[in-house]
């Protein structure tokens, strides 16, 4: 386990979290919950910790929180941490959201696994316990990157260590395909503050991307952060070398379609959009970062890589 996997679990975002008005039955309402919320977790997963605070304003039988920021619902399926990097451009703290309880029946276990596994498994993702979650995880036979990468890197370090070639190879291999869920947001606005970026009001303003990344290695050259987001979103960087015919046949819904792109100009310069940011567990790491890094230590528990980033497109090619 390295130092970064660590921090990453060890994150966490200051919520004040106020009761919605409309579910507010005495006088004077009940303060805000204060709560440290893991950034690795789910806000549903926060209900236990909110049910006393506010139970003696709520009616019997209500058992479900729902959540918003700013008028907008926050979507419960989405890390606590990626909701955060994705609407808080500029950080807020504590970010300030609201809840309030809708009555709802039993849910069904979601996973094959034993009552008490599954207690410990959503337990540690709730309390950042990084130890436990490996221990039950362990049970799912999910496969690691970290061993399968780490070996790599460290026999290619023990080699160029002994020798005077070129030190730039990271020992990256062509391997499986990376799960990567990228949520994409573009501006037509130049900015140069994040004060002054466009907010998001809207999920309809949200691009969803599942689409799976390889690492590929070329003599004396790794595979960074930057190929990666240009490999995923083609359609913006069209002088991406690495992008393959299947990658290029799939569409922001992960649907195949018609490819806009030329296969015999897919290596030339033609880029429409700049990246303005790309921010994973909190943190903008530098574009050209290698990937299997941010891969073996920025990842979430359930092996999905979670990117948020926004590009600036211009006016012109946002119309074609």
């Amino acid at each position: 386990m390295s130092e970064a996997q660590k921090q990453v679990w060890k994150g966490a975002i200051p919520l004040q979290i106020h009761l919605h008005e409309s579910e507010v039955t005495t006088l004077p309402p009940p303060p805000p919950a204060l709560v440290l919320a893991p950034r690795i977790g789910y806000l549903p997963l926060l209900i236990s910790l909110l049910k006393p605070q506010f139970s003696t304003t709520l009616p019997p039988g209500v058992d479900t929180i729902w959540f918003e920021y700013k008028g907008l619902p926050l979507k419960w399926y989405i890390p606590t941490g990626v909701l955060f990097d994705l609407l808080c451009v500029e950080p807020e703290r504590p970010w300030n959201l609201t809840a309030a309880y809708v009555i709802n029946g039993n849910s069904k276990n979601v996973m094959n696994m034993s009552q008490t596994d599954q207690v410990e498994l959503w337990g540690s993702v709730l309390n950042g316990n990084f130890e436990t979650y490996r221990r039950v995880a362990s049970k799912l036979k999910l496969g690691t990157f970290e061993d399968e990468y780490m070996e790599n890197v460290s026999s290619v370090l023990v080699k160029s260590s002994q020798s005077t070639g070129d030190t730039d190879v990271t020992g990256q291999l062509k391997t499986g395909r990376i799960p990567v869920r990228l949520y994409l947001w573009t501006v037509n606005e130049e900015f140069d503050d994040f004060e002054d970026a466009p907010q998001i009001d809207n999920w309809d303003k949200v691009s969803y991307i599942n689409r799976p990344v390889e690492i590929y290695k070329e003599d004396g050259k790794y595979f960074s952060l930057n190929d990666a987001v240009k490999r995923i979103l083609p359609e913006f960087f069209l002088e991406n070398s690495f992008v393959t015919d299947g990658d290029a046949n799939i569409n922001q819904s992960g649907e195949e379609g018609e490819s806009s792109s030329d296969p015999g100009s897919c290596c030339n310069t033609l880029e429409i959009a700049e990246i303005k940011l790309v921010r994973i567990q909190g943190i903008e790491p530098i574009l050209d970062i290698p990937f299997s890094w941010v891969v073996n230590n920025l990842m979430n528990p359930e092996y999905f890589l979670h990117m948020c980033v926004c590009l600036k497109v211009s006016k012109a090619n946002a119309v074609q």
